[in-house]
């Protein structure tokens, strides 16, 4: 296919669009139409203080919303398209939203942390109040009337009492521009907000919101209809493969062309370290990326034995350290209990291994660069390329397409900048797709880290005293933005300079336990440069691991205070609404207490129930799970899931259950299966045969969701929460099932078959 290219007017005069503006905060609606002049003709430039960076209105009435994030699966485009169609009284089948396109959209982070109603969507609702103030106006005019006496259907605006007088919007705007100014934060990012002198609707008012609309994408996903980011094709486009090291830290010692001599028309890229072929034809570079000799050096070890790892972490001096919550002194209250509790946990490496390899074309010019990407963060793959080609921003257009999936900084980021770095050599657009083995063994991976909790318990069963204590590899060994170029693999194969950040976290639920400490360490990455074991962010950083420790902690606290574990955390929790969850996911399950299994357990199949709560920030969830547990296999079925989730107001019920489903299943297979392998000289995890993850059959049976709705509350995070509580929930259902503590993720089959023996 050809690739059509059409400005941002250009695509809405076609429509016989008008594109709105925001009102200036502090100004009345008639002095802002005054002082900005609403009905010019004149397109303000895209930025987050004019509302036609956000709204759109074509002459048959129809509404586009620009939105500055992405959708990778979630299905949130359906979300703000509804707020829009309510906020503006038109119908939803009339709105469209536009994604992730920088030449058309502002920088909201892309998906990022949760935030795309939170804090993407608040925007997007303020905007959409404008736009109806300022169309509502406009009417005024027209009839010689006051706001006040206008009703608004479906887009058309009537005087009240009066169903001669109407217009619809398309009518009233006639292809011109309101150049209406906002008032905005002067952030960008996820952080980023506007809002005009128009009040949004109160929640009780909606008519689309709260609705469950279904999804427009999935036909097309399911008859081959949606265009992908590999579908992607332009004129005069070759296609690049990457050649990279057998060994972590090795550097070129010699390339030798002559191995591919036999293959046509293939061009060697070699900047550095960073070496990738290009060919017209894409299986020619595959077999020339397979073909190439290149002689690499001998770095020693870079990694240690796997076996190994945990004990090397706790050894290593550490390069940063955080996260203190302190609350008295732990360390004397517990040396004065009745007795202590202590617990060590781990979690491994793991990787994104996403549906397929990323997939970027970059086409640079001497004055320009077009980016066709799938990562969930484009405008900052806009900026890194941008810095990676010393130009400015604004000469780089990056367009985004779906892609295999994401759940963080995957290899998206790096597949833009190696793409930029071969297009600029060969003059041409360059299409680069990874091979699976790139992806899966180079792409940034989630950090190991290792947790020790212990707890001190007064004569009478109280906890009275809490440590939690993390050393871990930083979750921004690399960052989580693909904007800067060092931080990404070309940048580094090149020698560019590496500066990474030491980050961690503590638990974020808020039990209270009178004196307590929690803090983390962080150690040195195991390579500093071009490392295949790089630590960024995956879905919802750290949370799992984090929870892993601090629920199955909790599991082992109540028994220790001979009380069942809801109860415990019921009288624990200092969060009315996280109780609420633990309420309601108890009932939902018809939960009965527990108390530690005697003897050892007897039958093939052992049977289990396991309860964890995580809080995200201001989303609350909790968990029960129903476990079978094989014990001559090892195999553990997590069969029937229970969970109570709250994220504030719910905007689109059957959506969020299945982002919560989806949540559910990726966060069992971390639990069960997923673990990065390597040697001291390589990743090994190359594929789903290596990284193995989780299958159909082993998938649950039911998932039932309680959705705890707020509507007086703003709608919170929900793409990444119930993924947080999974791990603990399975261990400790493991435990109810056999009285086996399993204190190190994941629980493999091999692990738990030996520990059943």
């Amino acid at each position: 296919m050809n690739a059509i290219m059409l400005s941002r007017r250009k695509a809405l005069c076609a429509g016989g669009a008008l594109v709105i503006s925001f009102a200036t905060a502090g100004c009345s609606s008639s002095q802002t139409a005054a002082a900005t002049g609403i009905g010019g003709d004149t397109k303000p430039k895209l930025r987050p203080d004019q509302l036609d960076s956000w709204i759109a209105v074509r002459k048959d009435g129809s509404v586009i919303g620009y939105f500055g994030k992405v959708d990778v699966g979630l299905g949130i485009q359906v979300a703000i398209a509804q707020i829009i169609a309510d906020e503006l009284d038109v119908k939803f089948s009339d709105v469209s939203v536009v994604m992730g396109d920088t030449a058309t959209t502002v920088n909201q982070g892309g998906a990022s942390g949760s935030t795309g109603l939170e804090r993407g969507g608040v925007s997007v609702r303020n905007a959409a109040a404008q736009a109806r103030t300022s169309l509502l106006m406009l009417a005024a005019d027209k009839f010689g009337t006051t706001p006040d006496k206008l009703t608004v259907d479906n887009g058309v605006v009537t005087v009240a009492g009066n169903t001669g007088q109407s217009v619809s919007y398309g009518e009233l705007i006639g292809g011109r521009y309101f150049d209406v100014t906002l008032d905005w934060n002067k952030k960008i990012g996820n952080e980023l907000l506007v809002q005009g002198t128009a009040k949004p609707k109160d929640h009780a008012d909606y008519k689309i919101v709260g609705k469950s609309v279904p999804r427009a994408d999935i036909a097309n996903k399911l008859f081959g209809a949606e265009v992908f980011n590999t579908d992607m094709r332009v004129p005069g486009m070759l296609h690049g493969r990457m050649v990279r090291p057998t060994v972590a830290g090795a550097s070129v010692v010699k390339i030798h062309p002559e191995s591919i001599a036999s293959l046509p028309d293939v061009q060697i890229v070699h900047q550095g370290n960073l070496v990738g072929v290009v060919a017209p034809k894409e299986w020619t570079a595959v077999k020339a990326a397979r073909m190439l000799k290149v002689d690499w050096s001998s770095p020693p070890p870079a990694f240690p034995h796997q076996a190994d790892l945990y004990k090397a972490m706790q050894a290593a001096k550490p390069v940063g350290k955080g996260g203190p919550k302190a609350k008295g002194d732990p360390k004397a209250v517990m040396a004065a209990s009745a007795k202590t509790i202590d617990a060590t946990y781990l979690w491994p490496f793991q990787s994104h291994a996403s549906m397929g390899p990323a997939c970027t074309i970059v086409d640079v010019q001497p004055d320009h660069v077009t980016v066709w990407t799938g990562d969930q963060k484009p405008h900052y793959v806009r900026d890194g390329v941008a810095a990676l080609l010393n130009m400015k921003p604004e000469q780089v257009h990056a367009i985004w397409l779906r892609g295999p999936g994401s759940y963080g900084r995957n290899d998206g980021g790096d597949s833009a900048m190696d793409a930029a770095v071969l297009s600029k050599a060969v003059g041409k657009p360059v299409r680069l797709q990874y091979m699976r083995a790139d992806g899966t063994a180079w792409n940034p991976k989630g950090p190991a880290s290792v947790h020790k909790v212990s707890a001190g318990i007064d004569a009478n069963n109280n906890v009275v005293a809490y440590h939690y204590h993390s050393t871990a590899f930083s979750r921004e060994d690399i960052a989580s933005h693909p904007d800067d170029p060092t931080q990404s693999l070309a940048g580094q194969f090149m020698g560019m300079p590496v500066v990474s950040k030491a980050v961690f976290d503590v638990p974020g639920e808020t039990y209270d336990f009178g004196a307590e400490h929690l803090n983390w360490d962080v150690v040195p990455a195991l390579l500093d440069r071009a490392s295949p074991l790089r630590t960024s962010h995956l879905r919802d950083p750290l949370g799992p691991q984090i929870n892993f420790a601090s629920e199955c902690f909790m599991d082992e606290l109540a028994y220790a205070t001979n009380m069942d574990p809801v109860a415990f955390r019921v009288k624990y929790l200092n969060d009315k609404r996280g109780v609420a969850a633990i309420e309601a996911a108890a009932k939902a399950a018809n939960w009965q207490p527990r108390t530690p299994k005697t003897g050892k357990p007897q039958g093939a199949v052992l049977k289990g129930r396991g309860i964890a709560f995580a809080r995200r920030k201001d989303t609350r969830v909790a968990v029960i799970v129903d476990v079978e547990v094989d014990r001559h296999t090892g195999r553990v079925w997590p069969r029937h899931w229970f969970v109570a989730h709250d994220c504030g107001l719910v905007v689109n019920p059957d959506a969020l259950k299945l982002v919560i489903e989806g949540n559910i299943l990726h966060a069992t297979s971390r639990a069960l299966l997923e673990e990065v392998k390597f040697n001291p000289h390589m990743v090994t995890s190359v594929d789903w045969l290596s990284y193995p993850i989780l299958d159909i059959k082993d998938a649950p049976e039911t998932i039932n969701i309680t959705l705890l709705n707020h509507p007086d509350d703003m709608p919170r995070g929900a793409g990444e929460p119930s993924s947080r509580p999974v791990a603990s929930a399975i261990a400790n259902a493991v435990f109810d099932a056999t009285g086996v503590r399993f204190r190190q993720a994941p629980l493999t089959k091999d692990r738990v078959k030996a520990a059943l023996i």
